[in-house]
């Protein structure tokens, strides 16, 4: 019988955070999956901090994994926001457009 251990949901966290990484250093141009690809780092990182205070019976781990899926909701709601009124503004969502609203 398989049982799923710690390595397992390692792995898949690594999985995860390198797919995250590689969606940022690949697609510079598209604001919304480069903020997909910043979730995606953060899940990975949640998942590795259930893993381990499963595995050591704190539940500190878990704790902190719901305050970093707080904070990433209140993010993907303000990014998504802000995407939304600058395609509103310039019709694009292109990441070398943005440069242009410095003061």
């Amino acid at each position: 019988m398989l049982t799923i251990g710690l390595a397992h949901y390692l792995t898949v966290g690594a999985i995860l955070f390198v797919l995250g990484v590689f969606g940022i250093f690949m697609n510079r141009k598209n604001v919304i999956v480069i903020l997909m690809s910043v979730e995606l780092i953060l899940l990975s990182v949640n998942l590795n901090l259930v893993a381990f205070s499963a595995r050591l019976d704190d539940l500190a781990g878990q704790v902190f994994a719901m305050f970093i899926l707080t904070v990433a909701a209140a993010e993907a709601a303000i990014g998504l926001a802000i995407v939304v009124i600058y395609f509103r503004n310039r019709g694009t969502i292109e990441v070398e457009d943005v440069s242009t609203l410095r003061g």
